[in-house]
């Protein structure tokens, strides 16, 4: 990780720079208010990477029952720090996030990282005939 630092402190997050990231620039939601990024990550688990000078350069969050499933979402580093390993790092904390919590089922939507999170140790979903959803979003352009 060398010069970054990690930080599951949400007091430690810089909600300006993750709304911009999240609303502006992250394809799955672009367009999310102010109001709901700062609900969304007020009702998970956040994890911040800081670098050296203390700026916030990238984000994630878990959302969880805390019993059996997690679900990671809203990975964003951003692009002055992409390809320094970051993602691979927020990948990780989200696994050793679920085993401290005795949680077996860890699950994540990714268009294109697919190889950053094999990395550690995520797969593609078994038996995908079985999940449904409701998705009311536009699809992804």
């Amino acid at each position: 990780m060398s010069d970054y630092r990690l930080s599951e402190d949400p007091a430690d997050l810089d909600l300006d720079r993750i709304a911009v990231w999240i609303s502006t620039d992250a394809y799955w939601a672009k367009g999310r208010t102010r109001e709901v990024v700062e609900r969304s990550f007020a009702n998970s688990a956040p994890v911040g990477l800081y670098a050296p000078d203390g700026r916030q350069v990238a984000v994630a969050r878990i959302v969880s029952d805390l019993a059996t499933f997690a679900w990671l979402c809203d990975v964003y580093v951003d692009p002055g720090h992409r390809g320094r390993g970051l993602g691979t790092i927020l990948a990780n904390w989200s696994v050793e996030w679920a085993e401290r919590h005795g949680i077996k089922r860890v699950i994540l939507a990714t268009v294109d990282a697919h190889g950053v999170y094999a990395k550690a140790g995520f797969t593609p979903i078994g038996h995908p005939e079985r999940w449904m959803e409701i998705d009311t979003r536009p699809p992804f352009g």
